[in-house]
């Protein structure tokens, strides 16, 4: 049996599954998000570590008397995230999350420091990259920039308290903007162009190989034996890959989670950062992905959720009632809660409804923030084609996918066929599982099957149409905010 862990930015959660790759159970323990200042984002590292133990207590109890068969434990995490070590390994700060926008100033900086970054990374500095963050910190926190020893991201900071190692993979090392991601090494002049050197980054293995074994205190503390193994993992999008069995040239998902990605697996380093999309390192070796990522997805539906005071199950319900006609006149929702990426790499670009009337009701604010996600996606989807990538048919993880009417727009809006999977809404923790598992030495064939197929669904070609009108009103209104910003407003 295999344990998989994934540090989200909502949740902790953990899953066990069987010799055959089969759930057996799962658990998971929420995470709460700190905003101190306009722009930022940020989260304990400690807070991380009691989840975990919570969700660890849940899921044994679950497990029952199997629990310590598990051989190997794989990790996922968000990525992005700025944990900060000093020389006795004491947490200097709060971490700086993938969605703090605090740091646009220092791409900027960064960019003209290292001429070489989009060659090198495949990808533009954003502030929720890694590297801009420690620029921020030099700049505003100098006493802390200076006492910074290692530099950690949030699935291995969970990984060093597991084990004592300082560890990372390939794919959540590329979202550093320090790695070269052709070589699959850290970047000695990315690194010098931050102030720092690879003494203070952790060491790299890919995400299916042994990094570490569980230290025999906690073993004894979670009845597992000593010989436990910790796998490499991967970031987030990489772990769901492999969940989702998106492990071979040309495979594609789209996550529905707190941010939403159209990730789609390439054989070789294939970067185009002036789109706006990202090119990493997969969880596998040999091979890499390009993803376009929206940092507002489902989380959009969880904000509107708490304004109205109404929860997703009853929201998603009354926006399967409405009529065509209804949806056709609702207002539109620009999606950006937390600025944007792709395609914009807009740190202050910001979310609004429009077209709001006194017969606005919550089910057509519901349908207006699906569907806004949704063409956010749509728009990641043309920046995939710029970039040459092709795409035929997408399967739809994360938490979005439990809803078949969201799903069914996706379809419509795309213009492609989505497919939902058992198991889908697991995600990385699914994928980390499964990185376990190579890592005890499972065979890849094997091991990343995609799951079996839940639901299928086809595109309408006449919606797509008329979604389409819709969709060049939602382009629109960005640039008409674009143009309202450069005027000073």
């Amino acid at each position: 049996m295999y344990l998989g862990i994934d540090a989200g930015t909502s949740e902790i959660k953990a899953l066990v599954i069987d010799a055959q790759g089969g759930i057996l159970a799962t658990a998971g323990a929420k995470l709460t998000l700190q905003r101190p200042h306009p722009h930022w984002c940020e989260q304990d590292p400690a807070e991380w570590w009691q989840a975990l133990q919570q969700a660890i207590t849940e899921l044994r109890q679950k497990v029952g008397n199997a629990w310590g068969e598990i051989r190997a434990i794989g990790l996922s995490g968000q990525m992005h995230g700025a944990v900060l070590l000093d020389n006795q390994d004491r947490v200097l700060r709060p971490c700086i999350l993938w969605n703090d926008m605090r740091s646009a100033a220092e791409c900027r900086e960064l960019t003209a420091l290292a001429t070489d970054l989009h060659s090198i990374t495949g990808n533009l500095a954003m502030p929720g990259f890694t590297a801009p963050k420690l620029l921020w910190v030099a700049r505003h926190e100098p006493a802390i920039f200076e006492q910074t020893a290692c530099v950690l991201l949030p699935k291995d900071y969970l990984r060093w308290k597991m084990s004592g190692e300082k560890l990372s993979d390939m794919s959540d090392a590329a979202g550093t903007l320090w790695l070269d991601v052709a070589k699959r090494d850290w970047s000695d002049s990315l690194l010098s162009a931050c102030g720092l050197s690879r003494a203070q980054m952790p060491g790299l293995v890919e995400g299916s190989e042994p990094a570490g074994k569980l230290r025999a205190e906690l073993a004894r503390q979670w009845g597992l034996s000593e010989k436990v193994i910790i796998a490499g993992g991967g970031g987030d999008n990489a772990a769901s890959a492999v969940g989702i069995g998106a492990v071979a040239p040309g495979d594609a998902f789209i996550s529905l989670g707190t941010s939403g990605v159209l990730f789609t697996v390439n054989d070789s380093f294939r970067p185009n950062p002036s789109s706006a999309v990202h090119a990493f390192c997969h969880a596998l070796p040999h091979r890499w992905h390009q993803m376009s990522v929206m940092l507002t997805a489902a989380s959009g539906l969880r904000w509107l959720c708490d304004l109205l005071g109404a929860s997703e199950t009853t929201l998603l319900s009354e926006v399967a009632t409405l009529s065509q006609a209804d949806c056709h006149s609702a207002p539109l929702f620009l999606p950006y809660l937390s600025g944007e990426r792709t395609p914009h790499n807009d740190p202050q670009a910001t979310g609004a409804f429009h077209g709001l009337t006194h017969t606005t009701r919550r089910a057509l604010l519901a349908y207006a923030v699906l569907e806004g996600v949704t063409f956010g996606i749509a728009d990641g989807l043309k920046a995939l084609e710029e970039a040459g990538t092709s795409l035929e048919c997408c399967s739809l993880i994360g938490g979005g996918a439990r809803s078949p009417w969201w799903a069914q727009l996706i379809a419509d809006v795309l213009n492609m066929p989505i497919v939902t999977h058992q198991g889908g809404e697991a995600g990385g923790a699914l994928g980390a599982a499964r990185l376990g598992w190579l890592a005890d030495g499972g065979d890849e064939a094997e091991v990343c099957q995609k799951p079996p197929v839940l639901q299928r669904y086809l595109p309408d070609a006449g919606r797509h149409h008329s979604l389409q009108k819709r969709l060049a009103w939602f382009r629109l209104l960005y640039q008409q905010q674009l143009e309202a910003r450069a005027l000073g407003f």
